[in-house]
């Protein structure tokens, strides 16, 4: 998989969530093999640039592989200068964000709302793509509902825009995450343009992996909730593609041992009070990959607002 002049160890990337794709849990799926991990999305708003939660989104330096960061607004001036400004501060790939359907996003003409706009979105990608001399990829849905699929519209804006690569979700805006993925749309937009195409949307193992791959012709896939405390996905995806194998899914052990790194990660990089607090929803994430969790424990573990008393009950509710 290439993305400019960035050739990736593969063609699985993960996809950028809010709240979840932060430098910790980058760097893990890296680990187990995915080619390219994408930022939580970052405000363009000038006026939340310096925040702290900002900055800490688009954080990167302790991760290893490829920085891509994506941004999202509606103002191609904000967009342009939140693209500058993320390159100042190190990203190698800016994307732009025109596929959340969140509601809080979406009412503020942000996210897959641009897509009823194309007028716009072409001002957005021309004024983001002459911003900064790095790629900039995109990111969209099949458009904004069932009536108006209007992927293959966008797909040939971006082609001239000089998007470097698109990724599309196999949802309309009006889906949300509901339903079922369609990869037809994206097969249709991978037909009509020359530049790469990463198909997203319900990708949850690897036999559905290599079926949207040959569904689509995509030249990569992006996985995004499937991850969620299952960051050895990418690594049993790789494997199955390369040989048609599937490998075993980690055994209980070994699933503690990721799931302390990944904890202690997050406490060293958001600090002790902030760190705890992340950590639960990862936790219950992890815990669903395990049979034998004495759940008991969960209530202990989601009120403890100590590093060492919730390593401790993680450790006691994964003991067999």
């Amino acid at each position: 998989m290439q993305i400019a002049e960035y050739k990736l160890s593969n063609n699985l990337i993960l996809a950028p969530m809010a709240g979840i794709t932060d430098a910790p849990f980058r760097e893990i799926c890296t680990q187990f093999g995915a080619g390219l991990t994408v930022s939580e999305m970052v405000a363009s708003n000038p006026i939340l640039r310096h925040h702290p939660r900002t900055l800490l989104r688009a954080e990167h330096s302790a991760n290893s592989g490829l920085r891509s960061v994506q941004i999202l607004g509606t103002n191609p001036h904000d967009l342009a200068q939140a693209a500058r400004f993320n390159v100042e501060n190190g990203a190698q790939i800016i994307d732009i964000n025109m596929g959340c359907p969140a509601k809080k996003v979406c009412s503020v003409a942000a996210g897959s709302a641009l897509l009823r706009d194309e007028t716009l979105v072409k001002q957005i990608l021309d004024a983001v793509v002459n911003a900064v001399t790095v790629p900039v990829t995109l990111k969209i849905r099949t458009g904004w509902d069932s009536e108006n699929r209007n992927a293959l519209t966008i797909a040939k804006i971006a082609e001239e825009a000089g998007i470097a690569a698109l990724t599309i979700h196999g949802r309309t805006r009006a889906c949300k995450f509901e339903g079922h993925a369609e990869y037809e749309t994206i097969k249709q937009v991978k037909q009509a343009v020359n530049i790469p195409i990463i198909a997203n949307g319900d990708i949850d193992s690897p036999q559905k992996a290599r079926f949207v791959l040959n569904e689509t012709d995509a030249d990569a896939i992006m996985i995004g909730r499937a991850a969620q405390g299952n960051p050895w996905l990418f690594e049993q995806i790789s494997h199955f593609l390369a040989h048609g194998v599937l490998l075993e899914s980690p055994s209980i052990n070994e699933i503690y041992r990721i799931l302390t790194q990944h904890l202690e990660n997050l406490y060293s990089f958001y600090g002790a009070n902030l760190g705890v607090r992340l950590a639960r929803k990862h936790i219950g994430w992890y815990f669903r990959q395990v049979d034998s969790v004495d759940l008991s424990l969960k209530q202990k573990i989601n009120q403890t607002t100590n590093p060492t008393e919730q390593l401790a009950l993680v450790r006691l509710a994964l003991s067999q």
